[in-house]
């Protein structure tokens, strides 16, 4: 059970796997107002910083699952390091259909909607472990402008226009599902630059490590051909943000 190979490549190195800085995490878990004590379910946490960092700026609980055992791995070794461990736990699982025993206070999905079938399946999909009063924490992106051509679409790694909708969309989306948008935090080119262009770092070294592997031509064509990509295409038209629902 695990993600596609050049994720655990590309990634291998980050603490946070999408546009995020722990800056805008600890903005985010400002803006919520996290009491101490409140569970989190966080469904694909990645290397978990999130939940770690927050017990131990807010003292919350919580569990994560991810379909990586090399970043479920690395969540525990950060836990470990960060003197959490007995607050949080990561376990390697499919996310997909993960519902707590337990309800918890904040039940998230910060860019892994897949699991659901997309962010309404998602939302769902959270809603089902959360208490009374909860709130649901959703990372999504959106259209900062629409690309000029197909092309441009596919470039940005979208099959059609209607993969992403604008953020005014997205925000309407939610509230049409019976949701209050009670606050987002929004990433910014900084974040962009350092969940992606800490990727080439990755792919290059790995390169270096790895010279005579099977993969290493189709990564290296990868390395080729993504910060040029990057800079002319998601870097312009794609948003991403993290945003705070509750049911009606």
């Amino acid at each position: 059970m695990d993600i596609p190979r050049i994720f655990t490549i590309t990634e291998s190195t980050h603490r946070i796997h999408n546009p995020f800085t722990s800056a805008k995490y600890d903005t985010l878990g400002r803006v919520l107002r996290l009491a101490p004590g409140t569970r989190i379910l966080d469904l694909g946490s990645g290397s978990g910083e999130m939940l770690c960092t927050w017990a131990r700026d807010f003292g919350i609980s919580g569990t994560g699952v991810d379909l990586s055992p090399l970043f479920s791995e690395q969540a525990a070794r950060r836990a470990e390091e960060l003197g959490v461990a007995d607050r949080v736990r990561f376990i390697h699982g499919d996310a997909a259909g993960f519902v707590s025993e337990d309800k918890v206070g904040v039940a998230a999905c910060i860019g892994a909607t897949w699991i659901g079938g997309g962010f309404a399946g998602t939302i769902d999909l959270l809603s089902r472990s959360l208490a009374p009063g909860g709130i649901i924490l959703i990372g999504e992106p959106y259209w900062l402008a629409h690309p000029p051509s197909d092309e441009a679409v596919k470039r940005c790694g979208a099959t059609a226009l209607s993969d992403f909708p604008t953020l005014p969309a997205l925000l309407g989306a939610f509230q049409a599902l019976g949701y209050d948008v009670v606050e987002m935090v929004l990433a910014d080119r900084e974040g962009w630059d350092r969940y992606e262009a800490a990727k080439w770092m990755n792919m290059r070294r790995w390169l270096d490590d790895n010279p005579d592997d099977d993969f290493a031509d189709e990564l290296r064509e990868h390395l080729s051909s993504e910060p040029t990509r990057y800079a002319a295409y998601t870097r312009e038209y794609i948003g991403w943000g993290v945003f705070a629902l509750m049911a009606r």
